[in-house]
């Protein structure tokens, strides 16, 4: 074990790192309370979501421990859950099987990127400025959702404002058969709920508890969040504590085998290529997807690596310079984009490095120790099966406003005072909340990005990266018009 894991290098012991391990189990065992909901709102089973969570997240921190022999674990994000959902499957209209047929083919890309070392390029392309936006955007994005889901806000709908019912025009009076859906216009006015239903004052009870474990520093504070929420909703009548047998370990497995492998079904990536505005929005998802991603591994583990010393002067630079995967960063993201691939194909959202990961860290993990106990925890877990379908949406809400309001912190790396930097910034960050999509908020900030070169007359700053990128986003929005 010493040899293997090179304890007496890192400076570490097997103590230690047991000790961190557990602490990053602890730390996101949350997640796989959260991922059901999300997911299942798209119209999968949440006890299969549970299965393949565990499976992918048990699989992907393994392989990062023993082959690049880092203590960062992985498991599907926040964030992409919420773009599975609400853009991919609400926004775009696809299916939740072909929704994970386009996290099998971002994984497919990543892969690609990864063992080419195309993403060198790629990381380059972006300004600084872009990617701390896309990480500050989803903030924005993931918070918006758990304020949604909180039922913190309403939104007043006048008859004027009214464009459509059910996909149709309409110009006033009742409508034959009821109402599925309304589009209306930006005259829709967002306001705070009165808190006067129980799910929304508990969503908030559950917010100031873990505002307070959050502040106070206190080790598990999702976690216990979710658990204290869920029991406090019991005599509010939110949380529902009817277990039956549609609900046990070998029911939530059947379920699993429905999933497993959906993403290649007829409904899946057989149906993706049908026709061609469907097939193209596909593929510019796919790279919005993948880029996303990208970034966001490539943060957490230099973010996290860096300031431990975990990935050291000599690792960081065998990264950008070395076409070999000889470095701990190179191991890592070969992992990350593997596991991404497995996810899709054994049906959930994309994985990625997630920074709870700094928990276990801050506790002295410093080898890949620390990732073999962590999931052995995450397989532990499959006997909670049962206990998925009773945690309501507002005990996981207030966590997803906290996780947003983290990634927030991306923004300080941007200069604000200067609107050349800040105009993209704005529509890349911003406009993922506002336009309920994150390749929608990608596309705006580099189209402005792109605009503010030209009218600075500085041309040969823009990248023929860039500036493909920006051709595929804006070839998508000239289909989507016609669609």
């Amino acid at each position: 074990m010493e040899k293997f894991f090179k304890l007496k290098e890192n400076q570490t012991t097997v103590k230690k790192e047991v000790i961190a391990g557990l602490t990053t189990f602890v730390s996101m065992a949350y997640i796989f309370f959260l991922n059901p909901q999300i997911l299942s709102q798209a119209g999968m089973s949440q006890l299969a979501v549970f299965i393949a969570a565990i499976f992918v997240a048990t699989f992907g921190t393994l392989l990062m421990g023993l082959y690049a022999n880092v203590p960062f674990a992985l498991a599907p994000g926040i964030g992409m859950q919420a773009y599975f959902t609400y853009t991919i499957v609400f926004g775009f209209g696809f299916k939740w099987q072909q929704a994970l047929a386009i996290v099998f083919m971002v994984g497919l890309l990543d892969i690609v990127i990864t063992l080419t070392h195309g993403r060198q390029a790629i990381v380059k392309a972006i300004p600084e400025e872009l990617k701390a936006a896309i990480g500050g955007g989803l903030g924005v994005f993931v918070t918006y959702i758990g304020l949604k889901n909180a039922g913190f806000i309403n939104f007043v709908v006048s008859g004027a404002s009214i464009m459509t019912v059910n996909d149709k025009s309409y110009a006033g009076g009742t409508v034959k058969g009821g109402i599925d859906s309304i589009l209306a216009s930006g005259s829709v006015t967002p306001e705070l709920t009165r808190f006067t239903q129980a799910s929304a004052l508990l969503a908030l009870i559950g917010l100031l508890i873990l505002t307070y474990l959050v502040i106070k520093k206190v080790p598990a504070s999702f976690l216990i969040t979710l658990i204290v929420t869920t029991l406090i909703g019991i005599p509010m009548g939110v949380t529902s504590t009817h277990l039956c047998a549609a609900t046990s370990l070998p029911h939530a497995f059947a379920d699993f085998t429905n999933t497993f492998g959906a993403a290649f079904g007829s409904n899946g990536m057989g149906s993706l290529w049908s026709s061609w505005s469907k097939a193209s929005l596909a593929v510019v998802t796919v790279f919005a997807m993948g880029l996303t991603g990208l970034f966001d591994a490539i943060g957490t583990l230099i973010g996290i690596g860096n300031q431990t010393g975990i990935f050291s002067k000599k690792d960081q630079e065998a990264f950008v310079a070395d076409n070999s995967f000889n470095s701990k960063m190179d191991k890592a993201l070969v992992v990350d984009t593997f596991t991404t691939t497995l996810a899709g194909a054994v049906g959930t959202s994309n994985t990625t490095t997630l920074i709870e990961s700094a928990t276990g860290v801050a506790s002295g993990g410093r080898t890949g120790l620390t990732n073999v106990v962590t999931s052995i925890g995450f397989l532990a877990m499959l006997v909670l099966s049962p206990l998925v379908s009773i945690v309501p949406t507002a005990a996981t809400a207030p966590i997803l406003i906290m996780v947003g309001i983290m990634m927030m912190g991306e923004f300080k790396k941007i200069d604000w005072s200067d609107l050349a930097v800040a105009i993209p910034a704005f529509f890349t960050s911003l406009f993922m909340g506002f336009s309920f999509s994150i390749s929608y908020g990608i596309a705006a900030g580099f189209i402005f990005y792109i605009l503010v070169k030209l009218a600075q007359g500085k041309r040969k700053e823009l990248s023929p990266i860039l500036l493909i990128v920006t051709a595929f986003f804006l070839a998508n929005f000239v289909l989507l018009a016609f669609i």
